[in-house]
């Protein structure tokens, strides 16, 4: 195997649609790493709303100006993956202890398949411990007011794929 650069994180996940949450710690994480390639799943058991395509392109325009986070799409082995890029560090961050033991699982098994790449688990800052992706879909689905919780160009695509204008904030 190459040499593994362990200042550079994989931030893997579906990001379906990326929150604030994942956004604070992709900003956190270039702290820590002096690169964080934020990795989007193509594949996933989940049923996506966004197209890879559709989740790439609003990863790459909420991070646009800063060029340490580095927006890709993958569709392998997230270990392979992680590898192929010569990242030493795969990157996951933790809302709550029900979070942990399955992220604990996955790390394991990735330490299995690959001893040199290490898993690195940053908690959610405090403000964003309820928020997750699916929360997001079922409040906007419903047409309620995701400003605050999203970027904004995804809180607009939210309204174009969903069919409603989220300009309009519920009271």
């Amino acid at each position: 195997m190459a040499e593994l650069n362990q200042r550079v994180a994989v931030y893997p996940g579906t990001f379906d649609p990326l929150t604030m949450g994942h956004v604070s710690l992709a900003r956190r994480g270039v702290r820590v790493f002096d690169k964080v390639i934020l990795a989007i799943a193509e594949s996933t058991p989940k049923k996506t709303l966004f197209s890879i395509g559709e989740r790439v392109s609003l990863a790459q325009e909420v991070f646009r100006d800063e060029p340490r986070v580095v927006v890709e799409p993958f569709d392998s082995l997230l270990i392979d993956y992680v590898a192929s890029r010569g990242a030493g560090t795969i990157m996951r961050g933790l809302r709550a202890v029900s979070d942990f033991e399955y992220e604990f699982q996955m790390a394991l098994m990735n330490r299995k398949l690959e001893r040199e790449i290490e898993t690195v688990f940053m908690m959610t800052d405090f403000k964003w411990m309820y928020l997750s992706s699916t929360i997001v879909k079922e409040v906007a689905q419903y047409k309620g007011d995701v400003h605050g919780l999203v970027p904004g160009p995804v809180v607009n695509a939210l309204g174009v794929k969903l069919g409603y204008d989220p300009s309009r904030k519920k009271k």
